[in-house]
């Protein structure tokens, strides 16, 4: 089929009804070609959600397109292994092998392009910029590193990627020994979007002013509420622990200390559950000072996106209904308070005191 003989709409329509993968390697065609795929569908790519890179500690991306419950995968990044089927193009200057690839015999074919590994970073980089001037740069590229079990610490590699965010999943295991590195590895880093950790004990804490406690959204699974210490230090929006202990007093610290306005500025939610005792109501209530909705009426609902889902079910933080708020003084913003049995909930609203008691029932 020459696609050059029918009408721009008939054309237009044409590659409307094309998965990415095909557009993908049509845009190599000719320049003429990437030109008219880029004009045509213009608003197809805009409403693209993101484009992630899927990555273990091997470092081979299953790169693909986030469209609903779906994942549409546009490529595959591998390690070399040259096959007769093997063809070669040109992205951004590097001359990268691919081949197709089918996972099921009823599935879409997807390219895979492979290298080696003294060239494996370069090829990333090529094909990311590529996708940069293809899909453009409104798109959210996404590199999420994933760990498939609880492997032995290790820092992982991440990409310079232009207009790109980075998530990580870190096992730092009992007797950890290695912060310098690590640290040097977050203060080298773009901040991150997400991180979830799971951390036994260390040698040595993580420096208060460690890059780290700017991640936007953290998950942490840890045995002291100390390491890492986020109801002290944590500077993003979203932070969900999981630890065997935390003080009452450290609880009260937090909730004062975001009152007074001297810190969590940008918080949203903060969810920690206490494996091991629950959570005095009683005792927190008296040290933080809250105030009340009143009882007869209905509390708003404090829900708000996750930044991080781990399922695509998974969408939203847990609903905080409760009649205890507090109030921070510098700008009168409200944040909602409950605690249950062993979790203690914080929801920070974006609205003033006369605004969030209006939302009562």
């Amino acid at each position: 089929m020459i696609l050059s003989k029918y009408p721009y709409l008939v054309q237009q329509e044409i590659l409307h009804n094309m998965e990415y993968t095909d557009l993908f390697l049509l845009s190599f065609v000719s320049e003429r070609m990437k030109k008219l795929i880029k004009s045509s569908q213009m608003n197809r790519f805009k409403s693209i959600g993101s484009i992630v890179y899927h990555v273990d500690k091997t470092v081979q991306p299953c790169v693909y397109i986030h469209e609903g419950p779906f994942n549409k995968t546009i490529i595959r990044i591998l390690k070399q292994k040259k096959t007769e089927n093997d063809f070669q193009l040109n992205v951004c200057g590097k001359i990268i092998n691919f081949r197709l690839r089918k996972e099921t015999r009823n599935e879409n074919s997807y390219p895979v392009a492979s290298c080696d590994l003294s060239e494996k970073e370069c090829a990333i980089q090529s094909i990311h910029n590529y996708f940069l001037e293809f899909f453009g740069s409104s798109v959210q590229y996404h590199w999420k590193q994933n760990l498939n079990q609880k492997e032995e610490y290790y820092i992982p590699a991440i990409p310079q990627f232009q207009n790109a965010s980075f998530s990580i999943e870190m096992y730092l295991k009992c007797g950890f020994a290695d912060m310098k590195n690590l640290e040097n590895f977050f203060s080298s880093s773009p901040v991150f979007k997400a991180i979830r950790m799971n951390a036994t004990r260390s040698k040595e804490p993580f420096n208060p002013k460690s890059k780290f406690y700017q991640t936007e959204s953290i998950e942490s699974q840890q045995e002291k509420h100390t390491f890492p210490d986020l109801l002290r230090y944590f500077q993003g929006k979203q932070a969900f622990i999981r630890c065997g202990r935390c003080e009452i007093l450290n609880l009260i610290e937090f909730v004062n200390k975001w009152k007074s306005g001297e810190g969590f500025q940008k918080l949203e939610y903060l969810e920690m559950r206490i494996c091991y005792h629950e959570v005095s109501q009683t005792q927190v209530l008296n040290g933080i000072g809250p105030k009340y909705i009143d009882a007869s009426k209905q509390p708003p609902t404090h829900s708000v996106p996750k930044l991080f889902r781990c399922y695509v079910s998974d969408q939203n933080t847990y609903p905080i209904i409760s009649h205890s708020y507090v109030v921070r003084e510098s700008d009168n913003r409200v944040a909602s308070v409950s605690i249950q049995e062993t979790t203690f909930f914080f929801g920070v609203w974006n609205k003033t005191e006369e605004e969030f008691l209006r939302m009562a029932n």
